[in-house]
């Protein structure tokens, strides 16, 4: 069986006219006003929500296989939804890591199986991400995956020859690989960013050169091999200026910020709270600015939230032996809301192609990051932005208590989440997954 129609009533279309959307089969039917639907269809009301199309991650950790006492795929794909994705893309830096087609189809399908959205493996560049050997590229690309991103996310490949080779072969099946840029000789013992607050509290510098000359190498061998590179993670007033003068050359180069990085800045390091501690580090109130703008003008192209939920033991400890990472899923777009669209740098408009259209596309997502329209998957969130929350991470999805903003209010509440026409969250709670056999009954 597939899902019934859905008839959303009222709805502020990218935050603009008002719309009334008739789902069907997983499809939009209709697009228009004072639409009409069978007596059998769930009508949701969204007067005064916002309606975008699904978001998509290129970055998240789901920690699934081999660190489920952090995450997994069940409950990272839960905090996907409730967060208003429809699709995620899943780093490779699990246990055993996803570096032949047997992970990555395995990956694919907990994620099939878990239900609550789409679930693309991203592919490791080297074995074991020791950055000595190519991976099983080709495999994983022919796979039933079809892996399209590979990335050593967590590490950075830092041997040129290595990059070189990676950006050759992903080039034939047009693939990309997404850089972690850190170059590790710069950052060997490194705690927190390298400037005044690291030097006031005695802790190891984390310079911005050890991003920005790894992105510098990499769109040079981009253009020099004429493939497609990602960067992760952007953090840096330089990297926005080295990516800039990239896509003013041409170079295919796109890449990422994640919210914290929009919003935090390595002042919160004098609390010694390992919440805090995150690769890259955060940055400067310079940067945060830095980034905002780049965003704004799109040098920067999508969010990606870096979601990395660790366990309660890994973070809460002292700072130095604390791991790195921050949840996100279930916060980005209220982030963004409140550095971006409140602020007055970007639209509705922008909000649904740095977070869906272009994610989709780095990624080679079909079906994703569609626009709405008639015809059109009906990946759709809705979006309450008058509402305000106080961050609680113990009420989040995610295993992870490793939120950033907790106690912080925020702005905008995810009201409704709808995956190829089944609704994974309604009325700001959880509804329920799309089984493997709604799946098939569709396909």
């Amino acid at each position: 069986m597939t899902d019934a129609a859905i008839l959303i009533r009222d709805a502020r279309l990218l935050g603009e006219q008002t719309v009334d959307v008739l789902v069907r089969e997983g499809r939009i039917a209709e697009l228009g006003e004072n639409l009409t639907a069978p007596e059998s269809a769930r009508v949701i009301e969204a007067e005064g929500l916002v309606l975008l199309p699904g978001l998509v991650d290129v970055h998240t950790h789901l920690r699934e296989p081999g660190r489920e006492d952090a995450e997994t795929v069940q409950t990272g794909t839960r905090a996907a939804a409730a967060g208003g994705y429809t699709a995620v893309c899943a780093m490779a830096n699990s246990d055993p890591v996803a570096d032949t087609a047997g992970v990555v189809e395995q990956v694919q399908r907990l994620g099939q199986d878990a239900g609550w959205v789409e679930v693309r493996p991203v592919g490791a560049v080297t074995v074991g991400l020791q950055g000595e050997r190519l991976s099983e590229i080709g495999a994983m690309a022919d796979s039933r995956a079809q892996v399209r991103m590979f990335s050593d996310d967590g590490r950075c490949v830092h041997n040129p020859v290595l990059m070189r080779r990676a950006l050759e072969y992903v080039k034939a099946f047009d693939g990309v690989i997404a850089q972690h840029a850190q170059e590790p000789l710069l950052t060997d013992g490194a705690q927190m960013n390298e400037g005044a607050v690291s030097a006031e509290l005695g802790l190891a510098g984390w310079p911005a050169v050890a991003e920005e000359s790894i992105i510098a190498r990499d769109v040079l061998l981009a253009q020099h091999v004429g493939s497609r590179v990602h960067i992760c993670h952007l953090s840096t007033k330089g990297s926005v200026e080295i990516v800039r003068w990239a896509k003013q050359r041409g170079i295919a180069v796109t890449a990422e910020a994640t919210p914290h990085h929009l919003l935090l800045t390595d002042e919160l390091a004098r609390t010694y709270d390992p919440v805090y501690k995150v690769n890259p580090p955060l940055r400067t109130a310079e940067d945060v600015q830095a980034l905002r703008a780049a965003v704004a003008d799109g040098t920067i192209d999508v969010i990606g939230t870096d979601h990395a939920p660790h366990p309660v033991q890994d973070k809460e400890c002292e700072w130095a032996c604390a791991a790195m990472g921050m949840t996100g899923l279930e916060t980005a777009l209220s982030v963004v809301q409140q550095t971006l669209v409140d602020t007055g740098l970007i639209t509705w408009a922008d909000v649904a192609r740095i977070m869906s259209a272009d994610p989709a596309r780095i990624a080679r997502i079909p079906g994703q990051g569609r626009p709405i329209a008639v015809g059109e998957p009906a990946n759709l969130v809705l979006v309450d932005p008058q509402a305000r929350r106080i961050v609680v991470p113990e009420e989040h999805q995610s295993k992870g208590r490793n939120s950033p903003y907790r106690g912080l209010e925020l702005p905008g509440r995810v009201m409704a989440t709808v995956w190829e026409g089944h609704p994974t969250v309604l009325d700001g709670r959880m509804a329920t997954p799309r089984t493997p056999e709604a799946e098939g009954a569709r396909a």
